[in-house]
């Protein structure tokens, strides 16, 4: 079983919630698909528990806010850019090089591995519709993509004569993926999210059954939202994670 974890977003309260809740449903592998850094006020303690995972076998690849520490990743608003410059001051220069190393896109047997869009990774393309899905489903080359970026969960397909379908998944609920089609998923936001309901985001994966389950996870928003004020950091990021949007 194989937990997708995306834009963690320095938020260490929301990801100890989903790796917890992942070990409980089985998880034996993880896969990390950036956006490491960012709006929340603990980078160091989620970059240091991402490497060990990493140093452990874990997949991760690099996001465009985790890129953004060397100003390689375009326009941001004013509280995401002042949530990178304050996370340059704190974040160690091992964490700095962690994150400079990741990949932008891995492969692994049926699977790719991807912050954004297949389509020219480095671009940070949203998967927002389904032409946006066809690309980069094709672009990977894969069965079953996984991506992040875009906070919101969603399954796209594709069939073998070329239909598009999107869904909407429900937290919990069984996807049979078969490999008859080709899959991308988007797995949810573990650190902020943006649909109004603050629990944390993530996605479980049996490549044996060919299985997709999402999940949203409860966790300490107050915790969260208490270190980013005490942080300095815009109250608007504080306010997000207690509101979800």
């Amino acid at each position: 079983m194989i937990a997708l974890l995306s834009d963690i977003h320095a938020n260490l309260e929301a990801l100890n919630a989903c790796l917890a809740h992942a070990r409980a449903q089985g998880a034996t592998r993880y896969v990390f698909l950036g956006d490491f850094i960012g709006y929340g006020a603990d980078p160091q303690g989620v970059v240091d528990l991402i490497a060990d995972h990493v140093a452990r076998g874990a997949v991760a690849v690099q996001g465009n806010h985790d890129a953004a520490l060397e100003n390689r990743a375009g326009r941001m608003n004013d509280a995401a850019q002042q949530a990178i410059d304050w996370t340059r001051g704190v974040l160690s220069e091992g964490g700095r090089s962690f994150l400079r190393s990741l990949p932008l896109c891995v492969h692994e047997d049926q699977m790719c591995f991807v912050h954004a869009s297949a389509i020219r990774p480095e671009r940070w393309v949203y998967v927002d519709d389904k032409t946006a899905a066809y690309e980069s489903i094709h672009a990977g080359g894969a069965i079953y993509t996984f991506s992040g970026h875009v906070h919101d969960q969603m399954l796209y397909s594709l069939s073998a004569v070329g239909k598009m379908t999107s869904f909407r998944p429900l937290s919990g609920n069984v996807v049979p993926a078969g490999s008859h089609r080709q899959w991308l998923a988007i797995v949810g936001a573990v650190g902020q999210q943006r649909d109004n309901n603050p629990a944390a985001g993530y996605t479980l994966f049996d490549p044996v059954r060919k299985d997709i389950v999402f999940f949203r996870v409860p966790y300490d928003t107050e915790a969260a939202a208490r270190k980013i004020r005490a942080a300095g950091l815009p109250e608007s990021l504080a306010l997000q994670i207690e509101q979800g949007g």
